[in-house]
């Protein structure tokens, strides 16, 4: 009875306070019991053993489930690009082991798969993507991922997927299937490579606009951009503005990375992060969608030597630049804004 007036007096303020700042430097199990208070009956709160830090304070807040934050997702920008043509996957899909799957928010994982030549890194291209198949419920699904590990990891690659449930029929398979299993399938086709490294290194300036999940090829290229950067703090590649929409804290994948890279290179890396549906008074960040007043606050040069890279949900594409498969045409917000077809890259 104390503890109920305790929480729904008003004038318990004090006693609130009080107890907010223990249930803060509780743990375990006697942190499960204040967790009751927000738990509808019936629902099993998750707790997944933590190896590494935690994710940031406003990440926290999220969610008070704790993940494991794996290297791939926790380490410095790498430049190990290839060229085209020496990927381990071609053209005949080849089943691999999933040797890990490392939950990292409610709804995300990192999986970790071994390679047909254990002795040999991906050696995938970058900017390109591989092609995930598998036998769903007797259907024939193939999806497209691009790793978020490099070329400098041996035998093994590493893909960072959200499981969209009964929306995503990979991507609830990838989240379900035992590790061990040889289930998926991976193969590689011309189509899958997109703009190439070294080659977009040669650019000043490169604004980046992506939605939920379409950040992965954008961390392929970041690794490339930032990680050849070796002159002390001294800009030697693009000046890189992100803009990453997604629709609550917790849907922003590999948060933790990123905002170590812009700390470590701020001189060249600036994110933003923009919420639909972040409701909590917690975020104090950007709240609504990509649009072109936020574009040209972010971004406002307009010189020739720059790129718009965009990769996100079909309704995005189709507000900011015309529909991915028109990749020679520029609509939209983009268009409105000057820019040109050979200024705008659809992932």
């Amino acid at each position: 009875l104390r503890f109920c007036y305790v929480m729904l007096h008003p004038a318990a303020a004090k006693e609130r306070r009080r107890l907010a700042t223990i249930k803060f430097v509780m743990s375990g199990a006697a942190r499960s019991i204040f967790d009751l208070v927000a738990t509808p009956l019936g629902q099993k709160k998750k707790h997944v053993q933590q190896t590494e830090q935690p994710h940031d304070e406003d990440a926290t807040k999220a969610s008070e489930t704790t993940f494991t934050i794996p290297s791939v997702l926790n380490g410095p920008p790498i430049a190990a690009y290839v060229p085209p043509g020496s990927c381990q996957f071609n053209e005949n899909p080849v089943a691999v082991q999933l040797l890990k799957r490392t939950l990292v928010s409610d709804n995300t994982a990192v999986l970790r798969f071994n390679l047909p030549n254990e002795k040999e890194p991906l050696n995938l291209s970058t900017s390109a993507c591989i092609l995930a198949k598998s036998n769903i419920k007797g259907e024939d699904v193939v999806r497209p991922y691009t790793p978020i590990s490099t070329n400098d990891s041996v035998g093994c690659f590493d893909l960072l997927v959200k499981s969209y449930g009964d929306h995503g029929k990979m991507s609830r398979h990838l989240h379900e299937i035992p590790e061990g299993s040889t289930d998926i399938s991976f193969f590689h086709i011309p189509f899958n490579v997109k703009i190439q490294a070294p080659d977009f290194l040669k650019y000043r300036e490169i604004l980046m606009l992506v939605g939920g999940s379409g950040i992965t090829p954008m961390i392929q290229a970041l690794h490339a951009i930032l990680g050849s950067n070796y002159d002390g703090g001294k800009v030697s590649g693009p000046k890189v503005t992100l803009l990453y929409g997604c629709r609550t804290r917790a849907d922003i994948l590999g948060r933790r990375m990123l905002d170590n890279w812009k700390t470590l290179h701020p001189n060249q890396l600036k994110v933003e992060y923009i919420l639909s549906q972040e409701y909590t008074s917690e975020w104090n960040g950007l709240r609504g969608h990509i649009d072109g007043s936020l574009i040209q606050k972010h971004f406002p040069n307009k010189n020739e030597q720059l790129q718009v890279w965009i990769c996100g949900p079909p309704p995005m594409y189709k507000a900011l630049s015309g529909p991915r498969e028109e990749s020679d045409k520029v609509s939209g917000v983009l268009a409105e804004l000057g820019y040109t077809a050979e200024q705008v890259f659809k992932f």
